[in-house]
């Protein structure tokens, strides 16, 4: 196999401990022998959220050689706390060893600048490769069967059981569920997407009078049905073949529920996830999706937030069709027409009383997003923010709506007076918005990572989701009074020159492939930036990985976000119909222009730099 650089790979260090590994603390010297997947990540992060299902079967198939080792690494100020880390790695079944980094103190060793980020570390303790983004598995599975033979040749290699320990299970009706609605008997249809299944509760929110799913993981139709971590579920007007429909978020699909056995039938998606370069519309058991997050019945179609592609997406029952409705892919917070708009992992829909306006949770920006009805085909509805400034910025602050503040919110529900109870996930909150004052207050607090909430003549349900259960609460008079924080995401800006910048996108292709250019070009690059002023030039999409930008010398600081993608295929000749793979990760990287700052950022995809 080909040489590498000799790096050795840093300790792994963080403030929070490890978790899976029965209370022990773990070393890398523990690992000698072993082929280590480090998995920087953070539970926030429907990217990371990916990995973590792409590195299953690596983990399964290499259990006595291999051992992942999860870093998370928190963005929002929620996931730096200890016990949210915990129920995370319960609530997406991470079966490998964990590291809790709230300093990210070894993200900084590793110089990782994105979630998801791996590096595989060899059996002798060396840092051989990198990965950012999605859709390296296959690589990294090539990668260990390299090292699995190149270290049992030098007796280096050391099989056998690995150092993860399992958790003691919690027992409970509800694991982790996702959201609610109401249905016409006054029972509780929830997402238990812990259980992978749908639960009915009887009206005291509590009794469970039937399951729907066997709670195994799976996609299974018929009376028997399987779902996976299944999230957003919506009612269906009178005269549909099915009663709900439900965001089946890890399956990538949409399925649909008849009430009266339980019979469940996918409706859209593949089961496989939406790459770029996928179909964007078509007959919908024909599409791929990526991860709905939850489903809306808006302007006459189930509308869809599309978290894993950061856009809205629309499936008509009736022509059986799905496609793209608003977002471009691209991560953040812009305004606009639907078609130009950009989001951040929209996870919670909700219709206004009078049909004519869809609110979006739009989770990444800590935003509240809407769209009107009325606005014409779904191509030329315009995308609008209420509340939120971008990636970056969240905290908890009531007041006007310019510079009241949110954090990671998944749900969203209207209220009888017109205005809209945020889940403010992050903040552990319920949270209101009126659109006719302009003013955000807060209506609960104490509440275990809400995600959704149903209304129940005066009062809210709140699926409390990290508390495992449905909370009934009356809505107050007045709003509840909290100190107002504000706070910015705590990865350090990049300290870069004003004036031109080399940006290196670092991309190798993996061993036993080549770029695929049969059909033209096989990389892209996408430039831009907030404020969109901090780029003299430089913004825009092209095929080279490597790009001159200009920087202006009247910003301070700002963010540059850079969508990089790659396909490679397999190398052989022999092979009629190679296999290939797309690599692709969007970057956002705050920066801060100084005198003698940096002339080059580089950025790895795949290799090494």
């Amino acid at each position: 196999m080909a040489s590498r650089a000799r790096v050795r790979a840093p300790e792994l260090v963080g403030a929070g401990g490890w978790l899976n590994t029965g209370g022990k603390e773990l070393k890398l010297a523990d690992l000698r022998g072993k082929c280590v997947v480090l998995d920087f990540w953070t539970f926030c992060c429907i990217n990371c959220l990916h990995v973590l299902d792409e590195l299953r079967e690596l983990e399964e198939k290499h259990r006595d050689t291999v051992v992942i080792v999860g870093v998370h690494s928190p963005k929002f100020v929620h996931e730096a706390d200890h016990q949210a880390v915990v129920d995370a790695v319960a609530r997406y079944e991470v079966h490998h060893p964990v590291l809790d980094d709230p300093a990210l103190a070894t993200w900084k060793q590793y110089a990782v600048r994105a979630w998801p980020t791996l590096v595989v570390i060899d059996p002798e303790g060396y840092v051989v490769a990198q990965h950012a983004g999605e859709g390296h598995a296959h690589a990294i599975a090539r990668l260990v069967e390299e090292l699995e033979a190149e270290h049992a040749a030098k007796g280096t290699l050391r099989r056998g059981d690995g150092p993860y320990v399992a958790p003691e299970p919690t027992a409970g009706d509800l694991k982790f569920p996702g959201k609610a609605v109401r249905l016409a008997n006054g029972h509780f249809l929830v997402a238990d997407s812990g259980h992978h299944s749908l639960v009915e509760l009887a009206e005291d929110g509590e009794t469970v009078v039937r399951r729907i799913g066997d709670g195994q993981r799976g996609l299974v139709d018929g009376t028997s049905p399987r779902f996976s971590e299944p999230q957003g579920l919506a009612l269906l007007p009178e005269g549909h073949d099915h009663d709900v429909i439900v965001a089946d978020t890890v399956n990538h699909a949409l399925r649909g529920v008849r009430l009266a056995d339980g019979s469940v039938t996918t409706l859209a998606g593949t089961g496989r996830q939406w790459w770029q370069g996928s179909a964007t519309e078509g007959p919908a058991r024909e599409v791929d999706l990526s991860s709905p997050w939850d489903v809306a019945w808006f302007d006459g179609a189930v509308w869809i937030a599309m978290a894993g592609v950061h856009q809205l997406w629309a499936y008509d029952p009736a022509a059986g069709t799905v496609g793209v409705a608003a977002g471009t892919t691209n991560e953040g917070l812009v305004d606009g027409p639907a078609g130009e708009a950009w989001f951040a992992q929209p996870s919670g829909l909700a219709v206004s009383a009078d049909g004519e306006r869809l609110w979006v949770a739009d989770s990444e920006t800590s935003a509240l997003r809407w769209l009107s009805r009325s606005e014409g085909a779904r191509e030329t509805k315009t995308v609008h923010t209420a509340v939120g400034t971008g990636l970056f910025d969240f905290g908890h602050r009531d007041g006007a709506a310019g510079q009241a503040l949110l954090q990671h919110p998944l749900g969203v529900t209207v209220l009888p007076d017109g205005s809209v109870a945020v889940s403010d996930t992050y903040n552990h909150a319920l949270r209101r918005f009126d659109p006719a004052s302009g003013e955000v207050t807060t209506l609960a607090t104490d509440l275990r990572e809400p995600s959704g909430a149903v209304l129940v003549d005066g009062d809210i349900v709140v699926v409390e989701s990290a508390r495992h259960r449905l909370t009934r609460l009356r809505l107050p008079e007045e709003a509840v009074r909290v100190e107002s924080v504000a706070h910015r995401t705590q990865r350090a800006a990049t300290e870069v020159a004003p004036g031109a910048l080399r940006l290196d996108v670092v991309f190798s292709a993996p061993s036993g492939q080549k770029l695929d250019e049969r059909y033209g070009p096989s990389t892209r690059l996408l430039v831009s930036a907030t404020p969109p002023e901090l780029l003299v030039s430089g913004a825009g999409a092209d095929t080279d990985l490597s790009r001159e930008l200009v920087l202006s010398d009247g910003i301070a600081e700002g963010v540059l976000h850079v969508s990089a993608m790659a396909a490679s295929c397999d190398d052989d000749p022999e092979i009629e119909f190679p296999a290939c793979h797309v690599h692709q990760q969007d970057w956002g990287v705050p920066v801060k222009l100084v005198a003698g700052g940096a002339d080059r950022l580089p950025l790895v995809l795949a290799g090494m730099e």
